[in-house]
């Protein structure tokens, strides 16, 4: 039985009728080949996808008629009854997925009584739900393709929720499954009965509780929709058991009905405001280019815009990647623990191309004197967040590959770029990043951390795809690991949780598994999902894991030092009886689940551990111990501007 086809949406609100290119044309250019024998995953055709189609040499877009899709084969006769966890299944086959990470429990069986029955998907059992979902996320953030998470009802839904607030504040795609209690018992505090759907409303982009068996095939198309198309996010599909259980003959050709959301989707009629903002650029003087997580699609129209303008680039902390890191024009992070050249360059701007950024507090930090010099032109897909913390001098609400495609051909046809010469403002620069590099000290034998990081970034040639948890170490990794493509630095940004290093690994080396994967996390976050170690070991993912231990919570101890007099309000996870020794020895949760590991404290000896980790086949552990006393720097205090900023001092003098 044939599938239907999926909604499109290019530069007008999607048709119900376009055909779904293959999985090929939307991965990354420098995704590593996927070998599978299952069927190819394929992702709505909608406007901020990406795409491996992209030309060095031309800047103009050709339209191509899109790629027929492969009939979809269903295991069942077109009028044969089955269950309704059989008919979610299905559709999710439909949707192209191939990989879910599913917790089974009693509201959820059906599901995974359904899911065995599947030729296509395979479920990469977590140990948690918790990090179920991370590793969903993982999947998403590496891929671009959304993340499939499932779990049961009562606590198994609850334990999603850092997940999908996590994902709704970075703007992943994912789809979350809960099974949920019969539909009689609803509302009767039933055993291991939430109302998830209530206590996910605000953190999710939208979700449902599904009271019609019929209605299955049609919300799943839509929540893929929802996940995929204008500010990715998380859509959760609330299933009680009964309708898991129900039989029915689907109806896979239902079509979507989103008219309120389609109808909000933004249309791209700015030519007159492209002409603006290349007429602000031809006007600036000290122009600088702010680029978010919104770019990680548009990355070859983001290279061709800076090789017309030569205006130099900052990236955020979701934005890295988007923009080679190794290019002289990068200026790396911007914010609160952003390379001082890159604040600088703000704070001196005339000019600030806010692209695919929302102006969160810690990029701003004082908001009146962020780019108080500066005429601001904002490009975002959410309307919300045009003018919600700064209020831009032109604004555009509409997709950036789009909008950047628009410019680079304005740019291109007026011939603008001989008028252009930023070679003063590039000089200056460049004078603050020989002034204020990125710097660490070294004591002795220790291990400075941001060593371990730049010594990794050497020897995988900075391809690698890094996780992080959350911390010092992660702001570390941002700093110290240069990333050159997008979808390569995966990171809890707008919720900061702990934890999710190590899950969302997984989900990358799942999605990838031809890439080399590393989790740069601390002793801290690295705990708080160390179960999932299990997972690595039985679904043998060559996931190495980079432990930056220094036995403490390291950024809330370096705020202690800088702001509370270095008193240490519960903040060292050793063991007070035992300081001499490393509490938890972490080498033995390693060889709890057979995963080799090792533990370096010299720097002389840290090259060879680093090494010996990558080439060990299958999972790894090293486990590198480094000072407490080492601070994250520059740092600009929360709520400072840029004459704030602080580049020196560690936690070894008092403040």
């Amino acid at each position: 039985m044939a599938a239907p086809p999926n909604p499109s949406i290019s530069f007008k609100p999607p048709s119900p009728a376009a055909p779904l290119p293959p999985r090929s044309a939307f991965l990354p250019r420098f995704a590593l080949p996927i070998t599978s024998t299952t069927q190819k995953r394929h992702r709505l055709h909608i406007s901020n996808v990406l795409s491996d189609s992209k030309s060095t040499t031309t800047t103009t877009t050709t339209t191509q008629p899109p790629l027929q899709a492969q009939p979809f084969v269903s295991r069942y006769a077109p009028d044969q009854p089955r269950k309704g966890a059989d008919v979610l299944v299905e559709a999710l086959e439909r949707e192209g997925v191939t990989d879910v990470f599913a917790y089974p429990g009693g509201a959820s069986m059906e599901i995974h009584q359904a899911l065995t029955r599947s030729n296509t998907i395979r479920n990469v059992l977590p140990r948690h739900e918790q990090g179920g979902v991370f590793a969903a996320e993982g999947y998403a953030r590496a891929s671009g393709l959304p993340g499939v998470c499932i779990a049961t009802s009562g606590p198994g839904a609850t334990n999603l929720v850092s997940g999908l607030a996590d994902a709704l504040l970075d703007s992943v795609p994912m789809v979350a499954i809960t099974g949920q209690v019969p539909r009689r018992m609803i509302g009767t505090d039933a055993f291991q009965e939430t109302p998830i759907v209530e206590v996910t409303r605000s953190i999710t982009k939208h979700n449902y509780l599904v009271m019609d068996v019929e209605d299955i095939p049609r919300v799943v198309r839509e929540a893929f929709y929802l996940a995929s198309s204008g500010r990715p996010g998380p859509v959760l599909i609330d299933v009680p058991k009964d309708i898991q259980q129900q039989l029915v003959v689907p109806k896979w050709d239902e079509p979507m009905n989103l008219p309120g959301y389609l109808s909000r989707m933004p249309k791209p009629q700015y030519d007159g405001h492209l002409e603006q903002i290349v007429r602000l650029v031809g006007e600036a003087k000290r122009p600088v280019l702010y680029v978010g997580g919104g770019c990680l699609n548009s990355d070859d129209e983001l290279r061709r815009f800076v090789e017309l303008t030569g205006i130099p680039v900052a990236s955020t902390l979701m934005g890295l990647g988007a923009y080679p890191a190794s290019s002289d024009l990068s200026l790396h992070m911007l914010g609160m623990h952003g390379t001082v050249y890159a604040n600088y360059a703000v704070d001196k701007s005339d000019l600030l191309l806010a692209f695919g950024v929302r102006f969160d507090d810690r990029v701003t930090g004082k908001l009146e004197a962020f780019a108080s010099r500066a005429k601001i032109v904002h490009i975002d897909i959410d309307p919300a967040e045009i003018g919600k913390n700064k209020q831009p001098h032109v604004s555009i609400c509409g997709d950036i590959k789009v909008a950047l495609q628009g410019l680079n051909k304005i740019l291109e046809e007026k011939n603008s770029v001989t008028n252009l010469d930023f070679s003063n403002w590039r000089k200056e620069l460049d004078e603050q990043k020989v002034k204020f590099p990125l710097s660490f000290k070294t004591f002795g034998e220790a291990i400075p951390p941001q060593y371990a990081i730049q010594v990794l970034d050497e020897l995988t040639g900075g391809n690698a795809i890094i996780s992080t948890g959350v911390g010092q170490h992660q702001m570390w990794a941002a700093q110290f690991y240069k990333y050159n493509k997008p979808r390569q630095w995966l990171t809890s940004g707008g919720l900061g949780a702990m934890g999710f290093g190590l899950p969302a690994a997984i989900g990358a080396a799942v999605a990838r598994p031809d890439a080399v994967v590393v989790d740069i996390d601390g002793d801290g976050s690295f705990i708080m999902n160390v179960q999932e170690l299990a997972t690595i070991r039985v679904e043998n993912l060559p996931v190495k894991i980079l432990l930056l231990n220094n036995q403490h919570l390291g950024m809330v101890v370096q705020w202690e030092d800088r702001f509370y007099k270095a008193n240490r309000a519960h903040t060292y996870l050793g063991n007070p009886s035992k300081e001499s020794e490393i509490f938890p020895n972490m080498l033995k949760f390693a060889e709890a689940c057979d995963i080799p590991a090792a533990r370096v404290t010299r720097k002389a000896d840290l090259r060879a551990a680093i090494q010996k980790m990558l080439d060990t086949p299958g999972p790894y552990l090293l486990d590198v111990i480094v000072p407490h006393q080492e601070h994250v720097l520059p740092m600009i205090p929360a709520g400072g501007g840029f004459s704030d900023v602080i580049t020196e001092g560690d936690g070894r003098r008092k403040y």
